[in-house]
């Protein structure tokens, strides 16, 4: 039997490419739902296409638009935040890919996990803001947690077979994105288009800046120490511009296990989707025929503070994380609007972060005020 896949956030750069993945592998799994939050020309043309037997749209004045495009199909169309939750906890699907950008993906994951459904995360932020609790229920449902992102699927892969070896140590690569080697007097001049260039990856907006910035790889360490169990000092970064080695595990004999190919976001999506089987496809291969240097070093945190803040945050733990997702949140919005500059990103961060009372064992309730607060907190200092 086909597997049913939920998308939560199909219009995004994960989503979509899941959708090829879909279209490529069509007797093995089908898009029962689909959801975008603003996006509803794209997601009519994503519902005329796989046919799911449910789609939403978040912003429910497109209601409308949706459901009239779709009024000659049997495609059942919801609208809101409330029908995001709702939909989520319905029983018509197998696996949710947790593809919604930021804060917002929080929710409907736990509902899935209520409702026992396994979960493809690629939404790190959920883990960030409230990871003990999104990793406990999964703990109590008994059900998986498999990572989308190409780090956290590498770590993964590596993990297979190795349940009772214990871990040193874990390695996250970072391409450096588009700024490696540049120092703040050329930051301070860069520009929205220019951040959103990376050399190495396709991806939405916000993910592009946050890795332009290493806030992302920030977000990444936190994520990890959840579904890793991980202690803060069990998790190093280094910078690996070709992005050819997506991340290592080294156990305590000193052994280091790494996943490597190509960078295409579709190879994890695939793996995540299709777990615990590997099956073919037409991506391109590296070719150690063709041989490539590959090279290592020291991320640059006086430069990329986002980098250190974010390190602080893990190793502070209870809502700190949150109020430092939150505090990004609002700033790359800013920067994306052209309200701030590149650099007053990690400042608006700071700022937050020492403003927010932190909360050692926060409950779900805090985590959700520390986010309220946090938010407007940066937006008071950027003035939105």
């Amino acid at each position: 039997m086909s597997k049913r896949i939920a998308i939560f956030g199909s219009t995004g750069s994960v989503g979509r490419q899941a959708l090829e993945v879909i279209e490529a592998n069509s007797d093995k799994f089908t898009a029962e739902i689909l959801t975008a939050h603003t996006n509803e020309a794209l997601l009519i043309k994503q519902a005329l296409q796989f046919n799911p037997n449910i789609v939403v749209i978040g912003d429910e004045k497109k209601y409308p638009i949706v459901k009239e495009a779709l009024a000659k199909t049997n495609v059942k169309v919801f609208a809101g935040e409330k029908a995001l939750d709702e939909v989520a906890a319905m029983d018509c699907y197998d696996l949710m890919l947790a593809a919604i950008v930021g804060y917002a993906g929080l929710k409907p994951t736990l509902r899935a996990l209520d409702n026992g459904k396994h979960i493809a995360l690629a939404n790190k932020e959920t883990l960030v803001v409230a990871g003990d609790i999104v990793m406990q229920k999964a703990l109590e449902k008994k059900v998986p947690v498999i990572p989308v992102d190409s780090e956290h699927s590498a770590i993964f892969q590596c993990l297979i077979g190795e349940g009772r070896n214990k871990i040193e140590k874990i390695v996250l690569t970072a391409s450096g994105g588009p700024f490696l080697g540049k120092k703040p007097n050329y930051l301070v001049n860069v520009k929205r288009d220019h951040a959103l260039q990376h050399p190495n990856w396709s991806m939405g907006a916000k993910i592009s800046i946050d890795s332009a910035t290493l806030m992302n790889k920030g977000l990444e360490m936190i994520e990890a120490k959840w579904l890793f169990n991980l202690k803060p000092d069990q998790i190093q970064v280094v910078v690996h511009p070709q992005s050819i080695i997506h991340s290592l595990v080294q156990f305590e004999d000193g052994s280091l296990k790494a996943q490597m190919g190509l960078p295409d976001m579709k190879l994890p999506i695939q793996y995540a989707l299709a777990f615990p089987q590997r099956i073919p496809n037409q991506f391109p291969r590296y070719d150690f025929r063709k041989p490539a240097t590959l090279t290592f070093e020291e991320p640059d945190t006086k430069t990329f503070r986002n980098l250190l803040l974010a390190t602080e945050a893990l190793r502070q733990g209870g809502n700190m994380p949150c109020i430092l997702n939150a505090a990004n949140e609002i700033a790359v919005f800013a920067f994306l609007r052209n309200r701030i500059g590149f650099l007053d990103i990690t400042e608006v961060v700071e700022q937050t972060m020492n403003k927010i009372s932190h909360i050692a064992q926060p409950t779900l309730e805090q985590y959700f005020e520390s986010d309220g607060e946090a938010r407007n907190f940066a937006a008071s200092l950027i003035q939105l």
